[in-house]
């Protein structure tokens, strides 16, 4: 899957009218969080939905998974979690058919995320979109970059994995549990560490 997550609710939509910050970080550029009241509004109204959801989900577990696909309108068919989850922005993400998210799962930040389909990803797993800016004024001022991540098809996620801003991983890679993604992972490799690295190709991979 090559689509990034580019939904624009109504919500978003109206937003996106008055706020700079917000415009900036769908672009992809350079904005403040903490200087922007949409933003803000956004992933605390994202967040008390994965709230709702959390409470739910043992009672009505139907109600959960419409609540999932309202907040995540790029989620396919078939998907498959379990609570918790923390998503900042919903919009912003896409989810392919029959992907399994285990509990913990956590997305930080308004950088677009792509998973692709039958993916596999553990529990306690975090994918972090925000990088902050390294020069000292500017990170005062509240200055971050959002980048993408996409994950590929078929890819096994481990427990405990920490997926860093850039990132991309090929089709039917596995990610051993506990790795720090910092780089892109080909397709058809195991990889594991921290840093995470290629450690060895897949049989037919």
């Amino acid at each position: 899957m090559t689509q990034q997550a580019q939904f624009i609710d109504d919500r978003m939509a109206a937003l996106l009218e008055t706020d700079e910050d917000l415009r900036r970080m769908v672009a992809g550029d350079w904005m403040r969080y903490r200087a922007s009241p949409a933003l803000q509004a956004l992933t605390r109204e994202a967040n008390a939905v994965c709230a709702v959801i959390n409470r739910i989900y043992y009672d009505d577990a139907e109600e959960a998974m419409r609540l999932f696909h309202g907040l995540v309108p790029g989620a396919g068919a078939g998907i498959d979690f379990r609570p918790p989850i923390r998503i900042d922005y919903g919009s912003r993400l896409v989810i392919g058919d029959r992907t399994f998210i285990n509990a913990d799962f956590m997305v930080i930040g308004g950088g677009a995320i792509t998973i692709g389909a039958d993916c596999l990803i553990g529990p306690r797993c975090g994918i972090y979109t925000p990088n902050h800016a390294e020069d000292i004024a500017r990170r005062l001022e509240g200055w971050e970059l959002p980048r993408a991540v996409s994950i590929g098809n078929n890819v096994w996620i481990g427990g405990s994995v920490t997926i860093t801003p850039g990132v991309t991983i090929g089709d039917n890679s596995i990610i051993g549990a506990g790795s720090v993604v910092t780089r892109d992972i080909p397709p058809g490799v195991v990889a594991a560490g921290n840093p995470c690295r290629v450690i060895r190709p897949i049989a037919g991979g």
